[in-house]
């Protein structure tokens, strides 16, 4: 199964989207800030996908993505933006990052499905 980071403010969204994922098979690790998911990244190098929420104190996700981005190895990770946030705007600015972009509350079904189809097979971590 894939490497995934999810990366949210809120404890318990984190939690959740982890226990749902990890329940797929998929090895999660969590972050609570864009700094910490950046760390993570140049440390330990790129998940197979990103899950992002995009209201977050400092760094939103929609500018975190292009940081991830940006470090070596990363220029094409993978991204699905969970998001409150349900304007057209914001919607588009997700989807002109090249990410898949759901609203919360959001389907458990939707997330695995745009999991299964942003990530290739299991290379690490």
């Amino acid at each position: 199964m894939s490497r995934v980071l999810v990366v949210d403010d809120d404890p318990n969204l984190r939690a959740l989207v982890s226990i749902r994922l990890q329940r797929e098979g998929h090895r999660v690790v969590g972050a609570d800030s864009a700094a910490e998911a950046l760390a993570f990244v140049a440390q330990r190098g790129a998940p197979d996908v990103a899950v992002l929420d995009v209201t977050m104190p400092g760094m939103t996700g929609l500018e975190l993505l292009p940081a991830m981005r940006a470090l070596e190895g990363c220029a094409d990770l993978p991204a699905i933006f969970l998001s409150g946030r349900v304007e057209e705007q914001d919607i588009e600015a997700g989807r002109a990052l090249d990410a898949v972009y759901l609203t919360k509350p959001f389907s458990a079904n939707a997330l695995k499905n745009a999991i299964a189809r942003l990530t290739p097979v299991e290379v690490g971590w």
